[in-house]
């Protein structure tokens, strides 16, 4: 009977052990299905991240390819217009030199008149030089007599001048002495009327104490 009861024990322990590891393997299969959509979708989203960027790439190298043929094109028109500018400077130099050689050849015609009318002007200035030597005495001699002449005219009328200014000057001092005794009279009288009007009243007022002293 115990050998029943353990053969049917251990048949139920191989059951369900057997049981358990279909168990585990279903489990273990279902999960490997689950890790493997897993990993192709996150396998399928990075593809597809991947050629986002690759199309963005694709974008941006078409840009610079742009950018590039852009920059081509601009060396190209700076290159041509160095080229231009180059033989503009080129020209300009060119147009200096004749310029300072015009310059200098108007300068020698300059500095030749200018040397021509010095000659000219220093041969005047001797020319003006010995006629005024020999003009020179008499025209000294009629320039004295008209000043000497001059200034006493200029003497005699200056003096009545002053003559008239100082009699004047004396009336008006006379006037302001006989101002200043009319002032100084009015003084020493309003002084006295003052002195008289003060007195008075000093004797007003004593009279007035006194009657004050008596009544009381």
């Amino acid at each position: 009977q115990i050998e029943n009861i353990l053969d049917l024990w251990s048949g139920s322990l191989k059951t369900n052990i057997l049981t358990e590891l279909k168990n585990w393997k279903l489990n273990l299969i279902q999960h490997h299905k689950l890790q493997m959509r897993q990993e192709k979708d996150k396998h399928a989203a990075h593809v597809k991240q991947l050629q986002n960027e690759m199309e963005n790439l694709k974008e941006l190298l078409h840009t610079y390819e742009i950018s590039i043929s852009r920059k081509d094109e601009v060396i190209t028109n700076l290159t041509q217009a160095l080229e231009k500018q180059k033989e503009r400077v080129e020209l300009m130099r060119k147009f200096t030199l004749w310029r300072i050689q015009h310059v200098k050849t108007k300068q020698e015609e300059y500095a030749n008149n200018i040397a021509d009318r010095h000659f000219r002007t220093a041969l005047m200035k001797k020319v003006w030089a010995a006629w005024r030597s020999a003009n020179e005495i008499r025209w000294k001699d009629k320039v004295a007599r008209a000043c000497q002449l001059r200034a006493e005219d200029v003497c005699i009328q200056l003096t009545n001048d002053y003559e008239a200014k100082i009699a004047e000057l004396t009336a008006t001092l006379e006037q302001r002495k006989a101002e200043i005794l009319r002032l100084h009279s009015e003084r020493d009288q309003y002084e006295d009327t003052m002195k008289k009007a003060f007195m008075r009243g000093v004797c007003a007022l004593n009279l007035e104490a006194m009657t004050m002293f008596q009544s009381k």
